[in-house]
């Protein structure tokens, strides 16, 4: 049926119907094709309950990853500056050995050469950590507001061949 034979009433029925329940449910219970009433939904900025909650989820999701992001962030730039300190502090160096396989250790006024190069190594490691996760939200931000629209423009897509196939 053309789009003009439907009453102002049966549209916004037909809307309601599809906020809450989606295009087969108006189909199904109204009559009215899905590819008409998705077009109704488009022209007039109405979703589905399940979009607008998926979208909704999907943001507080990130929003939470983000969070989490930051906080590890926080923990690992503690944990170099925790480790960078041990540089220079005393060490306390140890082995097993001999005939008897005895445990002998010995305080050094700082760690050995070995052990500083695997300090500067962890250290270098969680700073690198934390300038990808930065890096992460910076590229996040750039890309978020264009997935919402590359979705949007998925699901025209798939109406417009839904109604090409009618």
């Amino acid at each position: 049926m053309p789009a003009a034979k439907y009453t102002p009433e049966q549209r916004a029925e037909a809307l309601d119907l599809y906020r809450t329940d989606g295009p087969t449910a108006v189909e199904k219970k109204l009559g009215i094709p899905k590819g008409t009433v998705t077009r109704w939904a488009k022209e007039t900025g109405v979703e589905t309950v399940s979009v607008s909650t998926t979208r909704a989820g999907t943001e507080a999701a990130s929003v939470y990853a983000k969070a989490r992001r930051q906080e590890l962030a926080t923990l690992l730039l503690e944990d170099a500056h925790r480790l960078r300190k041990q540089l220079w502090e005393p060490a306390v160096v140890h082995a097993f050995g001999g005939k008897d396989n005895t445990y002998e250790e010995h305080e050094l006024g700082e760690p050995t050469f070995a052990d500083k190069k695997n300090i500067i190594s962890a250290v270098s490691t969680a700073v690198t950590s934390v300038t990808r996760l930065g890096d992460y939200d910076k590229s996040a931000a750039d890309t978020s507001s264009g997935a919402v629209s590359v979705i949007d423009k998925l699901m025209a897509g798939f109406a417009s061949a839904y109604e090409a196939g009618k």
